[in-house]
């Protein structure tokens, strides 16, 4: 029986997929009053602004009874507009593989003034970057805010709790929260013991340290994603502070729209580092002019490089004001499912067997860019500690200083201890 729960589907990362409502994300000059009363005549609805700093940026929703291109070119012709995209949607993919022994290391340590699990903070993963070391040597656990744009949190997770802001969830339109147990029901139907693996969902296999299972059912693939990804970054910097910012839903599908909301939202509330384990295949101007907004006022944006095993740059990772994150196993090498460029790829992170928190006060396993893009976050919020300026650039070339693998993976493995020296020298 054991050797049948050590083996798992676990989420990773976010691609293109459609829904069939008919929904648009337009630019205009002339706000939303007038864009209403354009769509009073043409059959449109505003559904909102999506927090852009001019008020010139929307969301809209049609009717479907016409198709995307008719649509497009009623809309470009309206006064004011200048900018019309057909809102896409993104959705979770998965990668196979087993348990780590890591997941199973329960042995309670001290961890700069909490008690935590042993295979959390001494998981390989940690080790092969250096971030204990870097910790201790140069005193730093990380300042500032980093944002999670993913499918929220569990603000109660005894790991996480003291170190998570409100958050805002954009799928329910709720200010201060970013709770994604309210996604599914807790049952207690199900038991298991303690410190053993149990399948929470289709893909996902969490430590349960009570005598609860979770039923989750199908359609939910990507609970705990956002958990998980707030874990890694807790995990390497546990003294910034996480804003979550819901955006994707269990079943693993968000629309771009709430993630262009969500980095405004990001930018507005002071977050210095920005983390997006997700990517879309077709790139946005909209989402462009966000990303840009947010860099220029001090945000430093961190993305998943995906898991198609593929030299196809993807977005937003591929933006050159966007740090590209691959993944590696733990033989410093290319993760099979890892996207890969010398040309677009900035730097690459464990992404196998890694050991996170999971909802529910419990703990997990990802594979993934999903889970190597949080390390490099949490490693800016690191730097940002030595270096108040800090700056794209600056951050860029920090974490530049990376253990060589190959030139597909740009500046190579993450090594957070060189990242951190780096950073020291140059300021």
């Amino acid at each position: 029986m054991r050797k049948a729960l050590r083996s798992a589907l676990v989420c990773s990362l976010l691609t293109v997929s459609a829904f069939a409502e008919q929904r648009f994300i337009v630019q205009t000059t002339l706000g939303g009053t007038v864009l209403t009363s354009a769509c009073a005549l043409l059959g449109c609805r505003v559904r909102g602004s999506l927090g852009d700093p001019a008020g010139q940026v929307f969301l809209l929703t049609w009717p479907d009874l016409l198709d995307v291109t008719t649509i497009l070119s009623k809309l470009k012709l309206q006064a004011g507009v200048v900018e019309v995209e057909p809102d896409q949607v993104l959705r979770l993919a998965d990668v196979t593989s087993a348990l780590p022994d890591a997941l199973f290391q329960a042995d309670p340590v001290e961890w700069f003034g909490s008690t935590t699990r042993y295979g959390f903070v001494a998981q390989p993963s940690a080790v092969t970057v250096r971030l204990l070391s870097a910790q201790l040597n140069f005193g730093v656990t990380g300042v500032g805010i980093v944002a999670v744009i993913d499918t929220g949190v569990d603000p109660k997770h005894p790991e996480l709790r003291d170190a998570l802001l409100p958050g805002y969830d954009f799928i329910r339109n709720i200010d201060g929260s970013a709770d994604e147990k309210g996604d599914v029901t807790q049952s207690t139907t199900g038991v298991v013991d303690n410190g053993r693996p149990f399948f929470v969902s289709e893909t996902t296999a969490a430590l349960l340290d009570s005598a609860t299972a979770l039923l989750i059912g199908t359609g939910n693939s990507a609970f705990g994603h956002g958990t998980m990804v707030a874990g890694i970054v807790h995990l390497t910097a546990p003294g910034a502070q996480i804003l979550p910012l819901k955006a994707f839903r269990p079943d693993g599908t968000g629309y771009l729209s709430d993630v262009v909301h969500a980095l405004y939202y990001a930018s507005r509330h002071g977050a210095r580092v920005v983390n997006m384990s997700f990517t879309f295949a077709t790139p946005s101007a909209e989402f462009r002019r966000a990303v840009d907004y947010a860099t220029s006022k001090g945000a430093i944006c961190v993305a998943a490089a995906g898991n198609g095993s593929s030299a196809s740059p993807v977005y937003p990772a591929a933006y050159n004001n966007v740090m590209a994150i691959a993944s590696t196993g733990y033989l410093d090498s290319r993760s099979s499912f890892s996207n890969y460029g010398s040309t677009w790829i900035w730097i690459a992170a464990p992404g196998e067997g890694i050991v996170t928190t999971y909802p529910f006060n419990t703990f997990a396993a990802g594979w993934g860019t999903s889970f190597s893009a949080p390390f490099v976050a949490g490693t800016i919020s690191l730097v940002l500690q030595t270096t108040p300026d800090l700056d794209f650039a600056k951050a860029a070339s920090a974490v530049a200083q990376g253990q060589p693998v190959s030139p597909e993976m740009g500046h190579g493995r993450l090594d957070v201890y060189r990242a951190v020296q780096a950073s020291i020298t140059a300021h």
